[in-house]
């Protein structure tokens, strides 16, 4: 055991110290074996990163070690309790190999082939003959809100812009918060969960449905702080999605769909041609 630690602390050493010639350039370093199968020196180099301490180094080094020993181990016992013909992967093997050399094929013509362009137009009119499977799992807003510090000189100000009935006055308010706002939000056009809107500001609701039809501008006061909040609009929760939080959803189902008959077309193509050609011959 001292004398596999002294060689562990010695490949610690040459990879901190850049010695790697020594390594790739002597006689292979011996490093572990278990069951006639050995670990060599060279074989761990790229596991230790060059930024941390020597110590470190060395427990990354051990803890390779013994996990190799280990795997090792269980190995040697799984071979000696299986038969020949659970052990033969050869098929395994095949058909792995051949699932990825025909992912790398796919991907490749769908690099160069598929096309990416997906037209709003396409967007909403999948979604209108679709709208029967987009539900909200829960309600949603469009919200505008102001955090402010219970002094705020523009507290007035603010409590003016932020509840006025007609519209809201984003540009004014976009210079009110520069300056007098602890934290806001003002994409009044983005669709925002209820729920994740409450833990920024904190209501207190015990009916959704009803809190949203009577309340468009709330504001009051927490921990010293100001909350502001107006509601621009609403929907409550199994009512159906918009298409602005469907619409990136809907561009990969489509995507999607392409890619699925590039890939069959194509598919098809070769099929043909390997047949005119007369390569197969099915017995």
């Amino acid at each position: 055991m001292r004398k596999t630690l002294c060689l562990l602390t010695a490949i610690v050493l040459f990879t901190l110290t850049g010695c790697n010639d020594y390594l790739s350039h002597s006689d292979r370093v011996v490093v572990a074996e278990c069951y006639g199968v050995r670990l060599y020196a060279d074989e761990l180099q790229d596991l230790i990163p060059s930024d941390i301490s020597k110590m470190d180094s060395l427990a990354q080094v051990n803890a390779f070690v013994n996990s190799w020993v280990h795997q090792q181990i269980l190995i040697h016992q799984a071979e000696n309790n299986l038969s020949p013909e659970q052990l033969d992967f050869s098929r395994q093997l095949q058909d792995y190999r051949n699932s990825l050399v025909i992912y790398a094929y796919e991907t490749q013509m769908i690099e160069q082939y598929l096309d990416t362009v997906v037209t709003e137009e396409e967007i909403a009119a999948y979604y209108e003959e679709n709208k029967e499977n987009f539900q909200l799992r829960s309600t949603m807003v469009r919200v505008a809100y102001v955090i402010l510090d219970e002094d705020c000189k523009q507290m007035k100000e603010f409590k003016k812009v932020m509840s006025d009935r007609d519209t809201l006055d984003l540009p004014k308010l976009d210079v009110l918060v520069e300056t007098d706002a602890v934290s806001s939000f003002l994409d009044v056009d983005a669709w925002v969960r209820l729920e994740d809107l409450l833990e920024t500001v904190p209501i207190e609701i015990y009916n959704s449905e009803s809190f949203l039809k009577r309340n468009r501008f709330v504001s009051f006061e927490k921990d010293n702080l100001t909350y502001m909040v107006r509601f621009e609009d609403y929907l409550l929760e199994k009512s159906v999605s918009p298409i602005e939080i469907e619409r990136e959803g809907i561009k990969s189902i489509l995507l999607l769909k392409r890619k699925k008959e590039l890939l069959s077309r194509l598919n098809d193509e070769l099929y043909e041609r390997a047949k005119k050609e007369k390569v197969f011959e099915i017995y």
